[in-house]
């Protein structure tokens, strides 16, 4: 049986519409893969990364480190969705394993939060392209507090 989500009394619905869509700032590695989020709520996050040439490895698949990037991106980027503004992540550790290769499409990652105290969130990780699971993933982010 699934343990119930946990309650997020500091979600702001404003952080998580203004991370989605054109809008949404991105910058560096984020950026350079194309990763845009497209879904964001309380707890939960949905980002989508498109294959291209360069992002693929000499075997003709999506680079592992691509999946990597993605799944690094969407385990610190949730929590911003329920820390108050001032708060930071930083990602602790994480696992992922890699199911299925990539050629294709768009890869689809789902984060959400199962676990979450006032210094650190275990956050799950799902990723599939084109309605096949390719990847999951689970780590652990750091939450550190606004300096005084």
């Amino acid at each position: 049986m699934p343990l119930p989500p946990p309650e997020f009394p500091a979600f702001d619905p404003a952080v998580a519409e203004g991370m989605v869509g054109a809008g949404a700032v991105m910058a560096g590695i984020p950026e350079y893969l194309g990763i845009r989020t497209v879904e964001a709520g309380a707890g939960r996050l949905v980002a989508e990364v498109a294959v291209r040439d360069e992002l693929l490895n000499p075997f003709g698949a999506l680079h592992g480190a691509v999946l990597s990037a993605l799944a690094d991106h969407v385990l610190g980027a949730v929590v911003y969705t329920v820390v108050e503004r001032g708060y930071w992540a930083a990602t602790t550790e994480f696992k992922l394993n890699f199911l299925a290769p990539v050629r294709t499409g768009t890869v689809r990652a789902e984060s959400s939060i199962i676990s979450m105290s006032r210094r650190t969130a275990v956050v799950r990780i799902d990723m599939e392209n084109e309605g096949r699971a390719v990847a999951a993933a689970q780590g652990t982010v750091t939450i550190v507090p606004p300096r005084a």
